[in-house]
Formats: structure tokens, sequence, C-alpha cells
């Protein structure tokens, strides 16, 4: 097996305004968040957040997306690694779904911009296993 294989996707959450007048000029941001959760059972789930928007009138274009991807993993693999590579796998359907979402709204599509996490600081926020604070209460 690969490092990881991607096993499902699915659009968990959108919000998108477009209040714009036609043939209006926007300036557009993006910001990005990408966090994955590890189960003890060779999978994991990545949750991709892009938030496009409008510089100067936020209130009149936004455009957020959650996005997930599910994914079977080798036993073993460097968490650090695995979050790289399945942002890089699961990138294109986002961008893809947010072409499609704003062409078929009538506007011309939006193609976000790819980023390259490669270089960046991941950092790793351990959760407490509840199930295992549950059965020593029950």
């Amino acid at each position: 097996m690969k490092e990881f294989e991607l096993k499902a996707t699915k659009v968990e959450n959108v919000e998108f305004i477009n209040k714009l007048p036609p043939n209006t000029k926007i300036e557009l941001s993006n910001k990005y968040s990408y966090n994955v959760g590890y189960s003890k059972l060779n999978t994991c789930a990545g949750e991709f957040r892009a938030e496009i928007f409008d510089k100067n009138s936020p209130d009149t274009f936004r455009l957020t997306v959650i996005y997930k991807g599910f994914f079977a993993t080798a036993p073993d693999t460097e968490k650090e690694r695995l979050h790289v590579a399945t942002y890089n796998a699961l990138f294109p359907y986002v961008r893809a779904f947010v072409s499609t979402l704003t062409v078929n709204s009538g506007m011309p599509p939006i193609n976000m911009p790819f980023i390259d996490i490669s270089e960046q600081s991941i950092y790793r926020v351990q959760m407490p296993d509840f199930r295992k604070d549950n059965e020593e209460n029950s």
C-alpha cells in the first residue's frame, strides 16, 4: 500500500454570498486551513477550509467551503508527511468544486491558487482520548 489512499470526499458546508452588481470588478483574497484527524484504525480524515472573498467588500462577495476527505493510511506513516500528502490530494477536489460552483452561479470561474505547504510548519495538537476517560467514569 502507498502511504495513503483517498476513499471518499464530501462537502461539509458551503456559505456563498454574491451580492455583486453585474460587471463589477473585485480583488479576491484567499485563506486556507487544513486539519487532519487520525484514528488508530489506519485511517484519517482531512478537513480543508477555503475562504475566498472580496478584499474591499467581503460582505458583498464571500465563499466559504468546508470540504472533507477520508483516507486509508499505511501503518506507521509519519503524520507530518501524511498531512502534506493528503492536503495535496484533496486540493484539486476543493478547487474544482469552487470553480464549478462559481461558474454555475453566473460568474467567471474562480480558480484557487495552489499553496505549497510542504515547507510550512505543521502544528500538532494531541487530543485527549475521551473514550478512555468515559470508561473510567462509568
